[in-house]
């Protein structure tokens, strides 16, 4: 019975040291993983193909692809389309991209509107409240499509807590909007404002929204709340 029991502590004690040094190997695996997004954010930035259109910030477009592999390794996003809105800029600049990341190329740069409480010129208010004709910040997976009195839109699923997953019910939507346009800055010094959405030029709204549709990743970014975002 005592050589039982001795052979049965050597046998725990042996399994004991073995497990010990297995941790250092999934250790580095875990680090590696780590170091990847950003070794690919900062190459994807440099080889980003713009085509005509200006390039988004680096901070904004860092934070947005870090954070579309996180969704896309969860399945929350399935198409490897990244819709960035910088918040930061003017809205009479053209904050919108729409990236392709299996190219690495910029399929669209546009105007986008913000909510009329959100701020005239500049963004500056956000929330996620109903009724608040507010924007609301963080990232999004794009839903169905579907015709309203705005005509062709975009439902979107806020997948952030506290700061988007109102949006929903919020009915907050990418559509076309005649307040998004050149003229309408000429004219008011400004771009228009919505009650919340992204709203987008007329002629470029059913465009984009085809190639976004069903789970692609929509980032909304404003660096007084870059905390929040991943």
């Amino acid at each position: 019975m005592n050589y039982k029991i001795f052979f049965l502590f050597v046998f725990v004690l042996l399994t004991s040291f073995s497990n010990i040094s297995i941790k250092p190997k999934n250790n580095l695996n875990i680090t590696e993983t780590i170091k990847l997004p950003g070794s690919k954010v900062i190459s994807s930035y440099n080889e980003l193909n713009i085509n005509s259109y200006k390039k988004p910030s680096f901070e904004s477009f860092s934070i947005a692809l870090e954070g579309f592999y996180k969704l896309k390794e969860k399945g929350l996003v399935t198409k490897d389309i990244l819709t960035l809105i910088d918040f930061s800029k003017s809205s009479n600049t053209k904050r919108l991209w729409v990236i392709d990341l299996t190219t690495n190329e910029v399929l669209f740069n546009t105007l986008v509107a913000h909510g009329k409480n959100t701020g005239e010129e500049f963004a500056n208010y956000f929330s996620n409240k109903a009724e608040s004709f507010q924007s609301s910040l963080g990232f999004y997976a794009t839903a169905e499509v579907y015709i309203g009195k705005h005509g062709l839109s975009l439902r979107l699923d806020g997948l952030q807590k506290g700061l988007n997953d109102k949006a929903r019910e919020r009915a907050v939507v990418v559509h076309g909007a005649d307040y998004v346009s050149e003229s309408f800055i000429k004219n008011h010094k400004r771009l228009g404002r919505s009650q919340g959405c992204p709203a987008l030029p007329v002629e470029m709204n059913k465009k984009i929204i085809n190639v976004i549709k069903e789970r692609s990743c929509l980032f909304i970014y404003h660096p007084s709340k870059s905390s929040l975002f991943i």
